[in-house]
């Protein structure tokens, strides 16, 4: 088990959420995000490789309601997003670096379900990510969680 040990803040309503781990790289352009989150979500947690830039926002409102609609537990944005006030009010776990009210270009980049290396910690698609207000763990099986 791992300590993912980012400095992220809690956007969604849902503070304690897990499941397994589906990634996305990009920079400045949300089109593989949005892709992943119209796909089934159920027992699924999404986390976003923005390379850490908070200029642009990778996800928003409409996203938070496209991964709700698609039964994702969580999303986790090393990066920005934006609409805040509403999303804070959506259940979904959001936690990311920070806000930004600017959008995305919108060109299709980004690798999906690749390995992930944010501040020198490594996120694996298919592993396990459980976080909470105390943080986020990593384990490469699933946890028993009550």
């Amino acid at each position: 088990m791992t300590l993912l040990n980012l400095p992220l803040q809690n956007f969604g309503q849902r503070s304690a959420f897990w499941g397994e781990i589906v990634t996305v790289r990009c920079y400045h352009d949300n089109s593989k995000v949005r892709d992943v989150l119209s796909q089934n979500g159920k027992g699924k947690v999404l986390v976003v490789d923005g390379h850490g830039s908070c200029h642009k926002a990778l996800m928003g409102d409409q996203l938070a309601i496209l991964a709700i609609e698609n039964d994702w537990e969580g999303v986790i944005v090393y990066g920005a997003v934006r609409d805040v006030v509403a999303m804070s009010e959506m259940d979904l776990g959001i936690k990311a670096l920070g806000a930004c009210p600017f959008k995305t270009e919108k060109r299709g980049a980004g690798q999906v379900n690749v390995t992930l290396t944010m501040q020198n910690q490594i996120v694996e698609p298919g592993d396990y990510l459980y976080a909470d207000w105390n943080g986020i763990l990593m384990s490469e099986t699933p946890l028993e969680v009550s």
